[in-house]
C-alpha cells in the first residue's frame, strides 16, 4: 500500500497529450481533457473510422490518428491516456513507458499481477507517472467517508458491505468480477489503508461459459475487520451502495442517490458490563446487550464530477512531478486482490 517513491521530474512546457481509445468510455475522458489549459496539443487515436469521424466533428481542434503503435512511439507526445480494452493495458502501457511517456490507464492496471508489477517497476525506473483510472477515489463522497473513518468518528470498523448491481452491459472479454469489482476493491483498500489477509470468492455463470455474471467476495483484514463485495450485471435494480458498520456509528454511501449520498446513523449495540449498569432489570441473561438510537445525519458537501477531478489530477502530477493518488502501486494492489479472488472462482469451476 506504499505510494511510489520514484523521482519524477516536473514538465517545464505545456503537455502534449494523446489518448488511445475513443469508444465507450473514451468520449468522457476527451470531454474533460479537451477543456484543459495545461495541454498544448491533443491527439485522439482509434482504429474505428466512424469513431474518429465523430470526434473530428465534435472537436475540430484535436488531431486524430489510427495507428496506436506510432502514437506510443511518437517523441512529440509527453503523456498517453489508455481507454482501451483491459487485455491491451499491459502491452500498451509498457510501450508508452519505454518511450518515456507518462501514462493514465483505465482500470484495471493489468490483467495479471506479474504484468502490473512490471509496469510499476518500469515507471519507477524511468521516473514517470503511472496512474490508474480508479475514478471513485476522486469522488468527493468517497473521500469524505475516508475522513470519517480516519478520524475515528465511526469507531472501530467491524465490516464493510459493498453492492454494485445492475441489469446492464454484458461483457464477453471479462467476467462481472473484473468488470465491476475494481471500483469496490479500490475504494475499500483506500478506506482501510491495508491489504486483506484472506480472500474468498464465489461466482455463478448463467449466460456464458466460464464468465461469471454474479460474484460474492469476502475479505478478512488484520485486526478483525472484514469486507464483503457483491457484483452482478443480472440484477433488476441499479445499486451502488456501500455500508460501513463501526463500533460508534454506521455509515451508508449511496452513489446513485440524487441527494444525501452519505448518511451517518448514530445507532448501534453495546454490551452491558453487568447488573450494576442496569439496576432495574431482573435477569442479566435477558439484557446482555443494549441498543441505542441517536441522530441520523446527512452531511452537506460540494460534489464535483469525479472524472474531471481525476483528469486534472493527472495533468497536475505531470506538471509538478508528484505521484498521483491512484498511482501504479495502488493499481497493483487492486490487481493482486482481483487475481486472488479470480483463483477462487477458477478453482470452483
Amino acid at each position: 500500500m506504499q505510494q511510489s517513491d520514484a523521482c519524477i521530474h516536473p514538465l517545464d512546457h505545456p503537455i502534449r497529450l494523446a489518448q488511445i481509445g475513443a469508444g465507450y468510455w473514451g468520449p468522457n475522458l476527451i470531454r474533460h481533457f479537451v477543456q484543459s489549459k495545461d495541454i498544448s496539443s491533443f491527439l485522439i487515436c482509434d482504429q474505428n473510422q466512424k469513431v474518429i469521424s465523430k470526434v473530428q466533428e465534435q472537436y475540430p481542434s484535436v488531431h486524430v490518428a489510427g495507428d496506436a503503435k506510432a502514437v506510443l512511439c511518437d517523441p512529440e507526445i509527453d503523456a498517453i491516456v489508455l481507454a482501451t480494452p483491459a487485455k491491451t493495458h499491459y502491452a500498451m502501457a509498457r510501450e508508452a513507458l519505454l518511450h518515456g511517456k507518462h501514462v493514465l490507464v483505465e482500470k484495471p492496471l493489468a490483467c495479471a499481477l506479474t504484468d502490473a508489477e512490471d509496469l510499476v517497476s518500469l515507471a519507477r525506473e524511468k521516473g514517470l507517472i503511472l496512474m490508474v483510472g480508479h475514478t471513485f477515489l476522486y469522488n468527493d463522497a468517497v473521500r469524505m467517508v475516508k475522513k470519517y473513518i480516519d478520524s475515528g468518528e465511526l469507531g472501530d470498523i467491524y465490516y464493510i458491505l459493498s453492492q454494485r448491481l445492475n441489469l446492464g452491459r454484458i461483457r464477453e472479454d471479462v467476467n462481472a468480477w473484473w468488470n465491476l469489482a475494481p471500483h469496490d476493491v479500490s475504494i475499500i483498500l483506500y478506506w482501510l489503508g491495508e491489504m486483506p489477509s484472506k480472500v474468498q470468492c464465489k461466482g455463478m455463470r448463467f449466460l456464458q461459459e466460464n464468465i461469471e455474471d454474479v460474484v460474492f467476495a469476502n475479505f478478512d483484514f488484520p485486526g478483525g475487520k472484514s469486507a464483503h463485495i457483491h457484483v452482478s450485471w443480472l440484477d433488476p435494480l441499479k445499486t451502488r451502495r456501500m455500508v460501513i458498520v463501526g463500533s460508534k456509528k454506521m455509515l451508508v454511501y449511496d452513489d446513485v442517490a440524487t441527494e444525501g449520498k452519505i448518511t451517518i446513523y448514530n445507532k448501534g449495540i453495546d454490551k452491558c458490563s453487568g447488573l450494576k449498569d442496569l439496576p432495574d432489570i431482573e435477569s442479566y441473561g435477558q439484557f446482555q446487550f443494549m441498543h441505542w438510537n441517536g441522530d441520523i445525519i446527512i452531511p452537506h458537501f460540494k460534489f464535483r464530477e469525479p472524472l474531471g477531478v481525476e483528469c486534472r489530477h493527472f495533468l497536475e502530477c505531470i506538471r509538478n512531478g508528484t505521484p498521483p493518488l491512484t498511482d501504479g502501486q495502488h493499481g497493483l494492489d487492486v490487481v493482486a486482490v482481483l487475481e486472488e479472488a479470480q483463483r477462487c472462482l477458477e478453482a470452483a469451476r
